[in-house]
């Protein structure tokens, strides 16, 4: 049966609101950008003179080394991507394929762990941290970070690993492949949407992470660009550089834009499998 007109305008509509919506802020901040002076406070988007200056500051900033935030956050995030698709993955074999006592509750448990918001557990992760010597170090940010991270990871993992066909592991089992074998050479090549999904996920929390990276780094050298760009400070402390903090905001934003467009077609089938079982 065909949508009626009224109801396929009325889609139309609601997603191009949506998108509008979605897309301004960025826009805005892309637009604001490349003004100065004055004209920050112009409420077109389209500037009257485009200036990369706000940019080029960024990385002269006496107080804030944005290029060395930027690089802290880039190697925090891959080592969490890394750790969490590894430790994820391996976890969902023992959770999706081999089945033991208490298998739903374990995995119901891992997925309570994100559940908890981070203040609740951030007095005892100071303490942790401390313990390990990884306070004021960025790398320290990895094991809070994975707190989030892992538990996400596993469950959808998990939830794809089930999915698999038996005769696939019972194949390779028959020609002698170890359980790793199984996971690298016959699992992971069919989990690769799935990877990509969760991957992207856990680089967009560590990347976006705020409150940890405040907390548990205070060495300059050692921050994270969201905190960067929380401290980014004007020439007096009345004084609120709108500039460098919309360009700031932009170049922080890129990475993640062009990540998900290279990877949309993995995402969206990562998403989505297992939807509809035929």
């Amino acid at each position: 049966m065909k949508t009626p007109l009224l109801g396929r305008i009325a889609l139309y509509v609601a997603a191009t609101v949506l998108v509008l919506v979605s897309v301004f802020p960025f826009l805005y901040a892309l637009a604001t950008s490349f003004k100065t002076g004055a004209s920050l406070f112009d409420s077109s988007l389209l500037p009257s003179s485009v200036s990369w200056r706000n940019y080029s500051s960024l990385f002269t900033l006496a107080e804030q080394p944005f290029g060395r935030h930027i690089l802290n956050s880039v190697m925090v995030s891959i080592v969490v991507v890394t750790l969490s698709l590894f430790l994820g993955i391996s976890a969902a074999y023992a959770l999706g394929r081999i089945t033991f006592k208490g298998r739903g509750l374990l995995l119901t448990a891992i997925l309570g762990v994100s559940m908890f918001p981070q203040v609740a557990v951030l007095a005892g992760m100071f303490e942790l941290i401390r313990f390990l010597g990884l306070y004021n170090k960025a790398l320290g940010l990895v094991l809070p970070y994975m707190i989030f991270t892992l538990p996400f990871t596993v469950w959808v993992l998990t939830t794809f690993m089930k999915q698999l066909p038996k005769e696939l592991e019972e194949a390779a089992i028959m020609d002698g492949c170890s359980p790793w074998r199984i996971i690298k050479d016959v699992f992971m090549p069919l989990l690769w949407p799935a990877l990509v999904s969760t991957g992207l996920l856990a680089f967009i929390a560590a990347w976006n992470e705020f409150l940890f990276a405040l907390t548990f780094v205070l060495d300059n050298n050692e921050r994270t660009v969201p905190v960067s760009i929380s401290l980014i400070s004007g020439a007096s402390k009345y004084e609120i550089p709108w500039g460098n903090i919309m360009a700031a905001s932009v170049l922080v934003t890129l990475p993640l834009l062009a990540l998900v467009l290279a990877f949309q077609k993995k995402i969206v089938s990562g998403l989505t499998a297992g939807a509809v079982k035929g």
